[in-house]
């Protein structure tokens, strides 16, 4: 690298404190979003910009679609210390857990239960469907994040009637399913968030959580 490069590279990282970077990140986030920023609402805004903050990745604003008053959607069955079904480990440890206890909401995942990996092999499915299946058994369950299965996708709407969520985060991540499960996550009536395309996962799927998390936070005062 060059000399001179690496010099004003040390010196900007060193003017930025410890505390400052996330927040001269999402400064610069905006910045290069330019005018596009202006097309999401105030509510959306936090949502898009922890996405690229997490991926780097400018395109995701391009993708996200925000549907059927998802974000207050969501807000108030947080605000109701609802759960949240997530289908993968990696999102629930993802999640700020401090954040999530002062809402009194509780984030869990199924697909590593004995029960479910017994239950799919003996009915020969993947643990994301019997784990989906489980979680829409429970009411109190209201808000879902799916960040790596689009068979969890497929499931959650065929089944979801009786136990309409307040929110769906759909942005399963791959090549196979994946953006055809988002595709038809669009034709249902429910809130949902969700990323076009095969891109998506589930530190995308936390991002849009903290995005809605976050805001309520600062708006509660706490």
């Amino acid at each position: 690298m060059n000399e001179i490069l690496k010099e004003n590279l040390k010196k900007e990282i060193e003017y930025v404190l410890p505390g400052d970077i996330e927040k001269r990140s999402f400064e610069i986030i905006e910045e290069e979003l330019g005018e596009k920023i202006n097309s999401f609402t105030e509510a959306e805004k936090p949502v898009v910009k922890r996405i690229i903050h997490t991926t780097a990745d400018f395109e995701y604003a391009d993708l996200l679609d925000i549907e059927n008053d998802a974000i207050n959607s969501g807000m108030e069955a947080l605000k109701s210390g609802c759960k949240i079904y997530c289908d993968t480990n990696m999102i629930v440890n993802g999640l700020s857990r401090g954040i999530l206890e002062k809402f009194s909401v509780k984030a869990y995942s199924l697909v590593s239960d004995e029960e479910t990996i017994k239950e799919a092999k003996e009915r020969g499915f993947t643990r994301s469907i019997v784990g989906m299946e489980k979680a829409l058994k429970d009411k109190d369950t209201k808000i879902f994040l799916i960040g790596n299965a689009p068979t969890a996708v497929y499931t959650l709407l065929e089944d979801m009637k009786e136990n309409m969520p307040k929110l769906i985060v759909g942005v399963p991540v791959g090549f196979v399913g994946a953006s055809e499960s988002k595709e038809e996550l669009s034709k249902y009536d429910v809130p949902y968030i969700r990323i076009r395309g095969r891109k998506g996962g589930s530190t995308v799927a936390v991002s849009i959580l903290h995005g809605i998390l976050y805001q309520m936070y600062q708006r509660e005062g706490m």
